[in-house]
C-alpha cells in the first residue's frame, strides 16, 4: 500500500521543491496539497492522508491551531511540523499540539524523508536540538518557563486564536466574520474577550502578541539544504 502524504505550506515554490523531494521515494505519494490553513483542515479531513506536512506560518490558520484541529478530529493523524525557527517557545508548542515530528524548512532538503519514514515506522522524528532538549528535560511542562514571559496560548481558546490570527493578519471584522460563519457582532465580542483577557489595547498590540506567540511569522521562503538529523524511537 502506498503511503499518502498531504503538503501544506502558504509558498508555493516550496510545495513544489518539497512534492518532487518526496515523490522521489518509492512508494509514496502526495494525495493533495493546501496552501493555508482552514484548506489543510478540509484536505485532511476529505483525503485523510497517512502523514501531514504541516508549516507552521500558515495564513487564516496556523499549523500549530491546525495541528490542534486535525488531532481533535481524528487522534490517528501523524504530523510533521516544518518551521523557521526552533526556539524553545515553538518546540513545546508544537509538540504539546500533538505533532510527532518537528523539520527545520532550511533542513527539509536530508530531514523531511527521514521524518516520512520514522512516522512511516510508529516513531517520532526530531532535529538534533529537539532532541537534545527533550533529553535533557527541557521540554517538561512548566520547566525552565520565565514568569516573565508574553501571556501562553493557553488563555484563548480555540476560536479566539483562530480570531486572533485572522485581526493580527490585518482582517476586518466583517471579514473575519465571514471566513467563519459568523455574524459580525459575535466576532466583535470575541474581539473585545481577547483583547480584554491579553490586557490589550490596539490592533498593533494584537499583531506583536501574535507575532511573539507564534500566531503568525514573518518569513520568506528559505533555500532547501542538507543537514544530518537524529530520529528517536
Amino acid at each position: 500500500m502506498r503511503l499518502r502524504i498531504l503538503l501544506a505550506d502558504d509558498h508555493e515554490i516550496v510545495r513544489r521543491g518539497l512534492s518532487a523531494l518526496l515523490q522521489k521515494h518509492e512508494g509514496w505519494e502526495i494525495c493533495g496539497e493546501a496552501s493555508d490553513g482552514r484548506e489543510t483542515l478540509e484536505k485532511a479531513k476529505e483525503l485523510k492522508p497517512d502523514v501531514i506536512v504541516l508549516d507552521i506560518g500558515m495564513p487564516y490558520l496556523n499549523g500549530l491551531e491546525a495541528t490542534r484541529q486535525l488531532l481533535q478530529h481524528d487522534p490517528r493523524f501523524k504530523i510533521i511540523v516544518l518551521t523557521i525557527t526552533d526556539s524553545d517557545q515553538v518546540i513545546r508548542e508544537a509538540l504539546d499540539a500533538g505533532a510527532r515530528g518537528f523539520v527545520l524548512k532550511s533542513d527539509a532538503a536530508r530531514d523531511l524523508v527521514s521524518a516520512v519514514e520514522a512516522l512511516q515506522s510508529k516513531r517520532m522524528f526530531f532535529t538534533p536540538r529537539v532532541n537534545d532538549l527533550v533529553l535533557a528535560g527541557f521540554l517538561d511542562k512548566g520547566h525552565a518557563v520565565s514568569r516573565t514571559e508574553v501571556p501562553s496560548l493557553p488563555t484563548l481558546t480555540a476560536r479566539e486564536r483562530e480570531i486572533t490570527q485572522l485581526l493580527a493578519e490585518g482582517k476586518s471584522s466583517k471579514e473575519v466574520a465571514s471566513l467563519l460563519n459568523l455574524s459580525t457582532k459575535t466576532v466583535e465580542t470575541h474581539r473585545s474577550n481577547i483583547m480584554r483577557k491579553l490586557s490589550l489595547h490596539s490592533i498593533r498590540d494584537l499583531v506583536v502578541y501574535a507575532i511573539k506567540n507564534n500566531i503568525i511569522q514573518i518569513e520568506m521562503p528559505p533555500p532547501l539544504k542538507t543537514t544530518p538529523a537524529t530520529s528517536v524511537a
